[in-house]
């Protein structure tokens, strides 16, 4: 599988990084102290464990054939023992780490994902059949949190919009909502909703189909130049690098083209907190907490974070700032 280097607004606005360092991150990191010191978030103030082995040894990760660019000068990776082991995905629990502990032995084969609804060619096609006939990218993105922290993750995907055009939307649509799996069997925090935050299951996320469409849009099924591990969505997410987190819907197996916007699950459960569009904005705050900066977490230990002012659009303004032109970006959170 090939895997073209990213466009160059992609991959801006960090601090240095030498090849090196990048290139002996692409393994698995064993042992690494992946602690992170002062992330003190409204909830979920769950610490790293700071010296455990990596717990995505676990699940059987498969690397993914291509052949790596150079890493852009101005970006930090985040180390990816971090990246595996300090994650938000509330169908395993609530904590940090729960996530990596609960969710190994999620049955990933086999997975399909059925794309139906305003077009003309719907149809259920088989994710690991889709990597291998897809032109994977990777993608060095930065990602922002809701809850003020933040990482640069090298994923690999291939472009959502893209992907949509080949079952033929129709100009009924408006909107792309996803769906995540739903098994109480699998999933403890679907079980319990005491485990899975009160959210109501399965887990739902929408954008406009202009940003659906938007070349920075990806279905990333890899991470480090390895499939996906299970807390982070394995094995196809949606990222979208100018949005907060918790709209990169995880372990997807549907998606639909709707003519109406369609719920979203932390608009539903909290609408004066979470709007739809999820937009990375430092002057729009979290009802809760500041939104003018973050802690990115890089590479070093325990008091490593390093705090920063939040950029527009989480850095990607000058792509996709013209996407909202005329909106009012406070009262459409």
């Amino acid at each position: 599988m090939l895997i073209k280097s990213p466009p160059r607004h992609s991959l801006t606005e960090a601090q240095t990084t030498p090849e090196s360092a990048y290139v002996s991150r692409r393994t698995v990191i064993k042992g690494l102290c992946a602690g992170i010191g002062g992330l003190l978030l409204a909830r979920n103030a769950h610490a790293l464990d700071l010296f455990g082995a990596d717990k995505t040894e676990a699940a059987v990760r498969k690397p993914l054939t291509f052949s790596p660019h150079k890493p852009p000068p101005d970006l930090i990776l985040t180390p990816e023992a971090k990246v595996t082991n300090y994650n938000n995905f509330y169908e395993f629990g609530t904590g940090k780490t729960d996530p990596a502990e609960n969710s190994q032995s999620l049955k990933l084969e086999p997975w399909t994902l059925r794309v139906e609804g305003e077009v003309e060619k719907p149809a259920t096609v088989d994710v690991w059949k889709l990597m291998q006939e897809s032109g994977l990218e990777e993608r060095i993105y930065r990602m922002r949190c809701v809850e003020a922290w933040s990482m640069v993750i090298p994923w690999v995907g291939f472009e959502l919009g893209k992907f949509l055009k080949r079952f033929a939307p129709t100009s009924r649509a408006k909107y792309v909502a996803f769906e995540t799996l739903y098994d109480p069997q699998q999933m403890p925090g679907q079980r319990n909703r005491y485990v899975g935050g009160g959210v109501d299951y399965p887990y739902v996320e929408g954008l406009r189909m202009d940003e659906a469409m938007h070349p920075l849009t990806i279905l990333s099924v890899g991470l480090y130049g390895k499939t996906l591990p299970p807390q982070n969505g394995a094995p196809i997410r949606l990222v979208v690098p100018w949005k907060y987190g918790f709209k990169g819907i995880k372990s997807i197996v549907k998606i639909k083209l709707v003519e109406r916007m369609p719920p979203t699950s932390w608009n539903k459960l909290a609408p004066q907190e979470y709007g739809f569009y999820a937009n990375v904005n430092p002057a729009v705050d979290h009802p809760r907490w500041s939104q003018a900066s973050e802690r990115f977490i890089g590479p070093g230990g325990l008091f490593a974070a390093k705090r920063q002012k939040t950029l527009p659009f989480n850095g990607y303004a000058d792509a996709v700032a013209d996407l909202y032109t005329g909106m009012n970006l406070k009262k459409f959170y």
